[in-house]
């Protein structure tokens, strides 16, 4: 399949955006929490599952939803899996202080690695969680393919991306400035859907949330998707800087949108839930 993503872009932005990624991710810190309640049917008694012993969080950032897993499960083995060396930093910061797993207690483990090449075991985890990281893969049959070889049978996966909706706004402001592209395509609920199915997951449901925040102007939106890391890593980018004129000519773009005084951003969110088949 054609990459449509520089990943060492990706891995740049990212690794950029650690240390202050935190004072702009409040959407991202919403929609973890809105995909961890999916978690609480593990912990329900009529269900009679054991309690997972290994949980992977592929794109874990600054590693909350890592270190909350840890404290909902402190004999687990949680692994905190990320392309962004400093953002495993920031998550060992962010975990610091905890007594070692043997004790009761612990941090997860830290490991720098590709969601598309994952260096675990077959079957060896019992729960597949990745908030907001997919929107970063172009294929993701593949990519699931490899969550579905690590997960073990009836093992829970857990998965949140961006759908097409999001920055609608931002994508078509810029198309009035240029010709090239300034936001990633991003897979529909069906594609998104359509990949588990591909890669054999079983009883996979899919739901989608729209959130729409607002700015005062096209500059502060794009500073806090540079804080994000969520800068323009598209293949056929532009390499050279916006330009002012190219620039004021998307604000000028954006204005029609604006509402009560707010240039609005759309985030289209889908979630998925699925289950590891049984072998064969």
């Amino acid at each position: 399949m054609t990459e449509l993503f520089d990943h060492r872009q990706v891995r740049r932005a990212f690794s950029r955006a650690a240390h202050g990624y935190d004072n702009a991710a409040a959407l991202q810190r919403e929609v973890a929490s809105r995909l961890m309640e999916q978690l609480d049917y593990l912990d329900d008694p009529a269900h009679d599952r054991a309690p997972p012993q290994v949980v992977l969080d592929i794109g874990c950032g600054p590693g909350h939803a890592s270190i909350a897993m840890q404290k909902r499960w402190p004999k687990a083995q949680v692994i905190a899996l990320d392309l962004a060396l400093p953002m495993l930093r920031e998550t060992r910061h962010n975990a610091g202080g905890w007594r070692p797993r043997f004790l009761g207690g612990g941090r997860p483990d830290a490991v720098c690695a590709d969601a598309r090449a994952l260096p675990l075991r077959d079957g060896s985890v019992d729960v597949l969680f990745s908030n907001l990281c997919l929107q970063w893969v172009e294929d993701l049959p593949a990519v699931f393919a490899g969550f579905r070889r690590v997960l073990k049978p009836d093992g829970l996966l857990l998965v949140s991306t961006f759908g097409p909706d999001t920055l609608h706004e931002l994508r078509g402001a810029f198309a009035e400035a240029d010709n090239v592209p300034h936001v990633s395509a991003f897979a529909t609920i069906a594609q998104f859907g359509d990949a588990l199915i591909a890669a054999g997951f079983k009883n996979p449901v899919l739901d989608r949330d729209e959130f729409v925040l607002g700015h005062a102007d096209l500059g502060e939106l794009m500073r806090e998707l540079r804080t994000l890391g969520a800068t323009n890593a598209n293949i056929d980018r532009r390499r050279s800087l916006t330009g002012r004129a190219r620039f004021a000519r998307a604000a000028q773009a954006y204005e029609p949108w604006r509402r009560d005084g707010r240039l609005p951003a759309t985030w289209e969110v889908i979630y998925a839930h699925a289950w590891g088949p049984q072998p064969g």
